[in-house]
């Protein structure tokens, strides 16, 4: 056995690093140390924490969540807490965790996934049909406008009036406030987040938690006062939903768990999305195959059509590789003295795999740093190989949901606009938040219309 590989710099200096620049963080102590070292990346407490990335080790962290040798406590999440709050399946953790778990995965799977369909064609076509002509916009405001949507209308099932655009206004606001890696301090340093006064961001974070709780808790009270068991979002779902006690999910739990699916789900998509048009317009091989592709389908306008398609999963799976939104797993805990990649582990320790390190790996992924799509034709990754949704007990809950919207939004906007990148420089990954995004907004500006279609008819509730 050796010593756990743990970098020179003072943790104070290497958390620095982790929050501005967390990709050469990652990168630098790979190379020092491999598949294994420690990191004080602020989170989860005091406890030892350590980054892995090899398949194998991620395997067997990821497949061994009995609470024996290792567990996936969710109150090591609590740097989540000021925005998603406690009761959700981020941060609940044993059985509790589990039970959550079961009540808040069916909304997203089977029959009611497809349900989402038609809303999410019909917030796309509303932006495609808004996109100005030889405009350049910023091409993460317009995708957030589309997740925001669909997230308000299929999760929270709000379509229109007041609450739906206060709501749509006073989240995006609260979620900008990270949107930087500076500003993304404030989710790491909770002295940051004190209400010092309405100059202070802890100030101007808890004034927008405030509005934005008020109209959650509105919401969630009037659907109690007046139940509709034909809804099919997943707020009503969630309040319709019982343990095996026959017990519901109280307010707090269910605006905790709005809020975890709002930054999962929301933040998250539109940055992809951002991703994907970008290396789509950067790369005229990759457009002219993909349109190619969506040229053979018989109806754009049927939604389902776009999900098949094997080139435009490719992309998708090519886009969360080479930029994974996630950059890491959630941590697991060592409850028993066990050895892992030729390291002796104590119980308490952390271990949270990287999701970025693992998917530039060349021995899984040729040249890691080119978009090539062909990766995902030429050969199938296992599911610790290929991790963009994390794995295990803690794998995103709504990834079937985004890998959904992906494919239909991606496919709608292609089929329908010609669009044109206006960026010159390549555009880098930064920071935002605990995730992952562009260093500089990826600008794009309508030039044509690729065909003429009718608008969908809008889904109301």
């Amino acid at each position: 056995m050796v010593n756990i590989p743990t970098p020179p710099e003072p943790n104070g200096l290497q958390a620095i690093q982790w929050i501005l620049n967390p990709l050469g963080y990652m990168r630098k102590n790979f190379q020092r140390y491999g598949d294994l070292f420690q990191a004080p990346v602020l989170w989860g407490g005091t406890a030892p924490l350590l980054m892995v990335q090899s398949p194998k080790a991620l395997q067997y962290l990821l497949t061994h969540d009995t609470g024996k040798e290792f567990s996936a406590p969710g109150e090591v999440n609590e740097i989540l807490e000021p925005v998603i709050g406690r009761q959700n399946v981020m941060l609940l953790s044993g059985s509790d965790h589990r039970d959550r778990r079961q009540l808040v995965m069916p909304p997203f799977h089977g029959d009611r996934l497809k349900t989402y369909a038609t809303l999410i064609q019909g917030i796309t076509q509303e932006v495609i049909q808004q996109w100005p002509l030889h405009q350049p916009v910023n091409t993460r405001s317009v995708m957030q406008k589309i997740t925001m949507r669909v997230i308000l209308q299929v999760v929270f099932g709000l379509y229109t009036g007041d609450r739906y655009e206060q709501l749509e206004q006073l989240l995006s606001r609260r979620l900008d406030m990270t949107s930087t890696p500076l500003a993304s301090a404030i989710v790491f340093f909770p002295w940051m987040q004190k209400d010092l006064g309405s100059w202070s961001p802890g100030g101007r974070l808890r004034k927008l938690a405030q509005a934005t709780d008020e109209l959650i808790f509105a919401e969630i009270q009037e659907r109690r006062q007046h139940a509709n068991s034909d809804r099919t979002d997943i707020l009503s779902l969630l309040m319709a939903a019982t343990d095996a006690e026959g017990q519901g999910l109280s307010d707090q739990a269910l605006r905790d768990e709005l809020m975890a699916l709002l930054v999962a789900g929301h933040e998250t998509t539109a940055t992809a999305l951002t991703w994907a048009l970008y290396w789509i317009h950067a790369l005229p091989e990759v457009q002219r195959r993909l349109l190619a592709e969506l040229a053979e389908l018989p109806d754009p306008l049927d939604p389902t059509q776009f999900l098949p398609l094997p080139y435009l999963n490719a992309v998708c799976n090519e886009t969360l590789r080479i930029h994974p939104v996630a950059m890491l797993t959630f941590p697991r805990r060592v409850e028993q003295p066990l050895d892992l990649c030729g390291y002796q582990l104590e119980p308490g320790m952390l271990l949270m795999g990287s999701i970025y390190l693992l998917h530039q790996r060349e021995d899984l992924y040729p040249h890691p740093q080119q978009f090539r799509p062909e990766r995902f034709l030429d050969r199938q990754f296992s599911p610790y190989e290929f991790m963009p949704f994390g794995a295990g007990v803690r794998r995103c809950v709504g990834a079937a949901l985004a890998q959904y919207e992906m494919k239909i939004v991606l496919g709608m906007l292609l089929s329908q606009l010609e669009l044109e990148l206006i960026n010159q420089d390549p555009v880098q990954p930064a920071r935002r938040g605990v995730t992952l995004g562009q260093r500089t907004p990826v600008r794009l500006q309508k030039v044509g219309t690729r065909t003429a279609t009718a608008q969908p008819t809008p889904v109301v509730a």
